[in-house]
């Protein structure tokens, strides 16, 4: 896997960062395209449904989840 990538994104109106590898942001602008929300949409939801888990490692585990359903990204 590549290094990190930082998006910055606004959440329950703080501003933060997530930084996920490139292959994992592939697989969460499929999900956003798929369910027809912006990147900034689809984070706020991983946000509002993560508990006490980082932002981060909610946003691995949709992606995953989303791979182990759907297979491949494209």
């Amino acid at each position: 896997m590549s290094g990190l990538r930082k998006r910055s994104v606004l959440l329950a109106g703080h501003a933060t960062s997530v930084a996920l590898e490139p292959e994992f942001w592939a697989v969460l602008d499929r999900i956003a395209e798929v369910r027809s929300l912006s990147k900034a949409q689809l984070l706020a939801n991983v946000d509002a449904q993560r508990g006490r888990r980082p932002l981060a490692s909610a946003c691995r585990l949709m992606a995953l989840n989303w791979v182990a359903e759907h297979g491949r990204v494209s």
